[in-house]
């Protein structure tokens, strides 16, 4: 496993952004697909229908775009399958790694706003409104809870991942200022 301070060994075309909700997985990736000139694909966006029901697609969507030969992406969504699809293709994993102080502030701030604003995320949904927040106590039905319930998931995993994928270089970063340091490395274009 990398950090902030190895050089990448090569340039990657296929590249997953993972760590806790929270972390900043979709921004990071926006900026690599920037910097590296890749196609994004966001995993939100594919799986979330209207009323936030899962769209039928999604693995079909996931699937495609995995077998095309450059894109950026979250990893996220392992229980509908995505682990058989993105690691074995993927050349990159990118894993933002942060103290969980700083997680649950960033999802904290961006729940709070996107609920307050009432901001349009995926296929006509919005983040529910603060009654919402402050009653429903099911992970499922909360992603402040959510978070709460998987805070330790990638820590636990990502060693087995490794061992599972291992044509996969995993760049684990311990605070924002190590992914801004790499990504300001990263050869343009």
């Amino acid at each position: 496993m990398l950090t902030a301070a190895d050089p990448l060994p090569f340039r990657p075309h296929r590249v997953l952004i993972a760590g806790v909700s929270g972390s900043g997985k979709t921004t990071f990736a926006q900026r690599v697909a920037d910097a590296l000139q890749l196609p994004r694909h966001e995993l939100d966006a594919l799986h979330h229908g209207a009323g936030w029901t899962p769209r039928p697609s999604f693995l079909d969507d996931v699937r495609a775009f995995a077998a095309t030969e450059r894109w950026v992406s979250e990893w996220q969504y392992r229980a509908k399958g995505t682990d058989d699809v993105l690691p074995p293709r993927a050349q990159l994993c990118v894993w933002l790694d942060y103290p969980d102080r700083i997680v649950r502030g960033r999802l904290w701030r961006r729940t709070l706003g996107r609920s307050i604003l009432r901001r349009e995320l995926w296929n006509g949904n919005r983040e529910p409104n603060l009654w919402h927040l402050a009653t429903k106590t099911a992970p499922e039905e909360n992603v402040l809870r959510w978070q709460q319930k998987t805070l330790n998931v990638w820590r636990e995993r990502m060693p087995q991942y490794e061992a599972r994928f291992p044509h996969l270089t995993i760049v684990r970063f311990a605070h924002p200022r190590e992914a801004e340091r790499w990504l300001s490395r990263l050869p343009a274009g």
